[in-house]
């Protein structure tokens, strides 16, 4: 069976898999089971205050109570990184297609794009944040900063990992400078390219999220924010769990996507 023909194969048997080895899932679970009740015992044990660790059941039971304006919160962080990811990719992708069809722009825009990366992100919030206002745009622009540089990188590294000598190989066989990036270039970057996506999914959240606590009108980051203002922790550490749960679901979706791309790996 040639490996063409295999790959469906092992696509088709990876829930299989899941299914027949469920004990990953279980330890998970299980962990997390036993942190909550650790972290339950510990604030109840030791009575602590609530603004300093409040009990898993009293955040679990704020969320139900409060469960539409967490939605509309986490909504409002989600349509941030999910467009300032998409477009942070696409800029990423693009500079970095540029850099290796052009070597020429590569002393250009390499040290460009290091030198406003050599600063934290967050340290452009406040620059940002006067210039395209404290609504969506700002963190729109925060989160595709961020995003860009790290696929920029891995999508670089990953079209530069092409051996010299496949490419004389194929320029033997006649193939085109396109043609060698299509059919060489993309698939050898490609497993690099979704590494670095799949790692900026957390770091599009993180950024959202920050960037809202500095100037917003609404999202998790803003309603972090106000409830501290109002000494409100139960709800802070609400928000924080909504935040936590956008992010692994992102992460999830993102490395569900990169196995059915990458399925040669």
């Amino acid at each position: 069976m040639t490996e063409r023909a295999r790959a469906p194969a092992r696509r088709l048997a990876l829930p299989s898999a899941i299914l027949a080895d469920p004990m990953p899932a279980v330890r998970a679970l299980l962990g997390a089971a036993l942190i909550l009740a650790a972290w339950e015992g510990a604030a109840r044990g030791f009575e602590l205050p609530r603004y300093i660790l409040p009990p898993p059941t009293d955040v679990a039971t704020y969320i139900l109570r409060n469960y539409a304006r967490l939605v509309s919160s986490g909504t409002y962080t989600l349509i941030e990184s999910l467009v300032g990811f998409g477009i942070g990719a696409l800029i990423g992708i693009a500079c970095a297609v540029t850099v290796t069809m052009a070597p020429a722009t590569r002393g250009i825009v390499l040290p460009t794009v290091m030198a406003i990366n050599s600063v934290p992100v967050i340290a452009w919030s406040p620059l940002v944040l006067l210039w395209f206002g404290i609504g969506m745009a700002s963190k729109i622009v925060m989160v595709a900063v961020a995003v860009s540089f790290t696929v920029f990188l891995s999508t670089v590294a990953g079209l530069d990992r092409v051996d010299p000598r496949q490419v004389a190989l194929m320029r033997s066989f006649g193939a085109s400078t396109f043609g060698v990036f299509w059919r060489l270039r993309v698939p050898t970057a490609l497993p690099l390219t979704m590494a670095g996506l799949r790692i900026s999914t957390v770091r599009a959240i993180i950024v959202a999220v920050v960037t809202e606590m500095l100037g917003a009108h609404g999202g998790l980051g803003w309603t972090i924010y106000q409830s501290t203002l109002t000494m409100d922790f139960i709800s802070v550490w609400a928000a924080i769990f909504a935040a936590s749960v956008i992010s692994l679901a992102f992460f999830g979706i993102v490395s569900a996507i990169e196995r059915k791309v990458v399925f040669w790996t």
